[in-house]
């Protein structure tokens, strides 16, 4: 079939997405349906999980032929007697047969012939499993980040009725003997886009193939200074380096342009994920319009190389409902659970608000109570709406030197106050402790480097400090005790570092690009020791 001229249809893509979602949209904006079904619908996927691979070699070794029969509570207790939860290194023989050997029926029916590979900071690369049920999965959870637009407000026909620009990885994919494809998740999945969505897409096969990151954001900026860009998905930290590029290209080719809303006027959507935004709110909105108004619309979601999560369903509310119905089996573990040999695991439906939880999941991808190493805190809990969570860290970022006990959120949320009340921009950050040296003076205390373009005044730069300091007092009683009178802990020491020193440091360990992120946050100095000496070196 030959497409039509380009203007003459393409509202018309909006307009039939939109008929095609109208019951979705109906059922998500149900939130009763979901305050009572939730753990209903999550014992579903269960139950298809355990039939799709009791056949598999994992489903024999762990006797799911035994479970198939079973429902409710006696099949959950059964799963979890049988099937121990596992981080990625112990899925290492299973993966291996799996990608290396091709050997069908190992963890999932027939051969995996995609795989997303993804940096682990323990495991280093890691290697995920795409199976067709997977991408399945995803379809359906790309097609609720739509509906969900909708319920916030956006026209889905005027939506379509531009270009959308999507800022992933690189879509270039390694074959191996067997013919298995490894990539980036974006590269997997961006072949799936046909005609006619392959029209609005942005920013064309030739730049989404491109692995170098400086020139694939100078390519894609180049490309969609003179489209109609209606819709940006992508991190906000990697996001924001494309509008700011996109600008200045726009004003070396003579146009009078000082906003990204003067560029992009009908932009009307930023899906983002993946980093926390707020920190990155101001830097947007000055991009935007001068730091006048956000994005009109912004819709958060939480993808992973292993499956999607979440995603936001209420306009400026930071609680992301869980994908409840999509084919994964969620299962929240207590931090202080999480390396016990059997940890407390509960479900969705039974988790408590306030409690910081690691997520695990299972997947049609032939993944088994897999930590995801997420650690998320619920706002809402059935009976009482749909299940909502918030990303508060990863279960192995976190600082606790000296008993402060502080995690990912503490961290941004600190930052973020701090250059609120200092009245300075900031880019990435990174804390870590500061081990005490009687030697040369050094107390026990907490860095933060952060990017703050120079010039920035010195009694700015203390202002930051001191409210960043008092930001975690608030959030943190362990931390306020070690502060106490300055006893336990000398006031945090903030380190202004140059903008890009993060990006060329990531660049130095071959990680940059929009499937990478920075760590807000660890338990040594690795690296910040290496940002600041990339930053030194810059200098």
């Amino acid at each position: 079939m030959t497409p039509p001229a380009r203007g003459r249809w393409t509202g018309l893509v909006g307009l039939g997405l939109r008929a095609a979602l109208s019951r979705r949209i109906a059922l998500l904006s149900d939130r009763a349906y979901w305050a009572t079904n939730s753990g209903r619908l999550q014992a579903r996927q269960l139950q298809r999980l355990i039939a799709l691979s009791k056949h598999t070699s994992f489903g024999r070794e762990h006797g799911f032929h035994r479970l198939a029969h079973l429902r409710g509570d006696d099949l959950l207790r059964a799963y979890r007697a049988q099937t121990p939860i596992r981080e990625y290194l112990r899925y290492a023989p299973y993966i291996t047969r799996m990608r290396d050997h091709a050997e069908p029926d190992v963890c999932w029916p027939g051969v995996v012939l995609d795989w997303a590979q993804t940096s682990g900071t323990t495991a280093g690369d890691k290697f995920m499993p795409v199976s067709r049920d997977l991408l399945r999965h995803n379809f359906r959870a790309s097609m609720d980040i739509f509906a969900h637009a909708h319920r916030m407000g956006v026209d889905l026909r005027r939506l379509f009725a531009g270009r959308i620009l999507f800022l992933g990885g690189s879509t270039d994919l390694a074959v191996n003997r067997h013919g298995l494809r490894t990539g980036d998740l974006s590269g997997l999945v961006t072949p799936m886009i046909k005609w006619p969505l392959s029209e609005v897409y942005l920013p064309g096969k030739r730049i989404a193939l491109m692995s170098d990151w400086k020139q694939k954001i100078d390519a894609m900026a180049a490309a969609c200074l003179d489209q109609d860009v209606r819709a940006v998905s992508g991190m906000a930290s990697w996001g924001l380096v494309l509008f700011t590029r996109a600008l200045e290209m726009a004003r070396e080719r003579g146009r009078d342009v000082r906003t990204l809303r003067e560029l992009w006027p009908n932009m009307d959507l930023f899906i983002h994920g993946g980093v926390n935004y707020t920190p990155f709110r101001p830097r947007v909105q000055e991009v935007w319009s001068g730091g006048a108004d956000d994005v009109p619309h912004r819709l958060e979601v939480y993808p992973a190389s292993e499956a999607f999560v979440a995603m936001q369903d209420e306009p400026g509310d930071a609680g992301l409902r869980l994908c409840a119905d999509h084919g994964v089996f969620f299962e929240f573990v207590p931090v202080e659970e999480i390396h016990r040999p059997d940890p407390v695991a509960l479900t969705c439906d039974r988790v408590e608000p306030g409690v910081r939880y690691v997520v695990v999941l299972s997947t049609p991808g032939g993944l088994f109570r897999y930590i995801l190493g997420d650690v998320v805190e619920f706002d809402t809990i059935p009976p009482a709406g749909p299940a909502r969570l918030r990303i508060v860290g990863r279960h192995k970022h976190f600082i606790n030197a000296f008993g402060e006990n502080l995690i990912v959120e503490h961290i941004e949320k600190a930052v973020a106050r701090a250059a609120d009340q200092a009245a300075l921009t900031v880019g990435e950050f990174t804390a870590a402790p500061v081990y005490p040296d009687p030697v040369r003076g050094v107390r026990a205390g907490l860095e933060l480097a952060v990017e703050i373009a120079s010039g920035a005044p010195s009694d700015a730069l203390r202002r930051f400090r001191d409210a960043f300091d008092g930001a975690l007092k608030d959030q943190n009683v362990d931390y306020t005790t070690k502060r106490r009178d300055d006893l336990g802990m000398a006031p945090p020491t903030v380190t202004p570092i140059p903008p890009g020193a993060f990006h060329a440091w990531m660049e130095s360990r071959g990680k940059l690009g929009g499937q990478h992120k920075c760590p807000r946050c660890a338990n040594h100095r690795d690296i910040i020791d290496a940002v600041l000496q990339t930053a030194s070196a810059r200098t």
